[in-house]
């Protein structure tokens, strides 16, 4: 049932409806107290009775309020009234990702930018032993001012759990995940979580590869007529070349994109800070010309595309350099 303006959630006064999905409905709400406006995303009485949803519900509630990154949504509060569980967070200026990308395909330089934020955000989360296991264009928020949030830590599972003497139930958000038992999104979920297997920080790279494909080329990685379809290309299948859909690719970049989208975890990065760094030397480097070419094989080594964007990088130091010691020949 759709909160009206003026109700109470808590201490918080609903100001008006922000949106609705499958974990439960988002308003504005205001913070009298601290005389701020945030968003109160509350999980419908008729649902709290599924144990399952509201499970998840907290969960989400949980792993995001572990983080403190300015590329994840910032949680201040979580309470329950009248049986129905909610959460309180910043509110957010913008659109999401799936929005911006009803238009089309993002500019190269804007899809660096908001993908090494992404990477960063990712980072931080993984430091902390989570993995998002949902990452996708509805879940990365773009605000007004160029910032990229990531949302929705609702399928989150702690991967590294501190040794405190708990049990192991305790130990993770979601309890242990069993072979079989399917969780994410068809189209961005990793071979591995489509075969049920347990995600890890490089499923979430996988996850991260078919977005950034998705924005670069106004086209998702992979796509079938059914999930189940869309499913079985995300285990058989290679999505088609990038640079046919959009020639100002630089090389270097397709080369990150295809390494993310590995079908074997072992051969992905393992590392979102290492997906950042190679992304913030792309950012750094002013012409495409002096990026490395695509490789002719799909499987390509880190170091392979480290040594690539570094020779780069090196070239046009030595051509600045060039450029420098003729000036000083010419004033002598």
């Amino acid at each position: 049932m759709t909160l009206s303006a003026g109700s109470k959630v808590g201490p918080y006064e609903i100001l008006s409806l922000l949106g609705a999905g499958g974990m439960g409905e988002v308003y504005r709400g205001r913070d009298g107290a601290l005389g701020r406006d945030v968003a109160v995303k509350v999980l419908p009485p008729a649902f709290s009775s599924d144990a399952d949803r509201l499970r998840r519900f907290k969960q989400e509630a949980q792993a995001a309020a572990s983080l403190n990154h300015p590329n994840i949504l910032t949680i201040y509060h979580i309470g329950e009234q009248d049986g129905a569980p909610y959460i309180v967070s910043e509110l957010l200026e913008g659109e999401s990702l799936r929005q911006r990308l009803q238009a089309g395909g993002l500019p190269v330089r804007k899809t660096i930018d908001y993908g090494i934020q992404v990477a960063r955000g990712l980072a931080a989360a993984h430091d902390k032993g989570i993995v998002h296991r949902d990452l996708k264009p509805e879940n990365i928020f773009l605000t007004k001012d160029g910032r990229a949030k990531i949302l929705d830590f609702g399928l989150a599972k702690l991967t590294r759990p501190e040794h405190d003497g708990s049990s192991p139930d305790s130990q993770t958000l979601t309890g242990r995940s069993e072979p079989g038992f399917v969780l994410g999104t068809a189209g961005y979920m990793s071979p591995e979580q489509v075969r049920g297997q347990i995600a890890s920080p490089a499923s979430d790279l996988f996850s991260f590869g078919a977005v950034l494909y998705e924005a670069l080329t106004g086209r998702r990685a992979f796509r079938g007529d059914t999930a189940a379809d869309t499913m079985s290309a995300i285990l058989k299948e290679d999505p088609p070349e990038a640079l046919e859909s959009n020639r100002q690719i630089p090389p270097g970049l397709d080369r990150i994109v295809r390494h993310c989208l590995e079908k074997n975890p072992e051969e992905r990065f393992q590392s979102a800070r290492d997906v950042a760094f190679y992304l913030e030397a792309l950012s750094s480097t002013s012409t495409s010309a002096s990026l490395p070419a695509p490789a002719e094989s799909r499987s390509v080594s880190k170091w392979a595309i480290y040594a690539g964007i570094t020779l780069g990088l090196a070239a046009a130091f030595a051509f600045g350099a060039f450029v420098f010691g003729h000036r000083r020949d010419g004033l002598r």
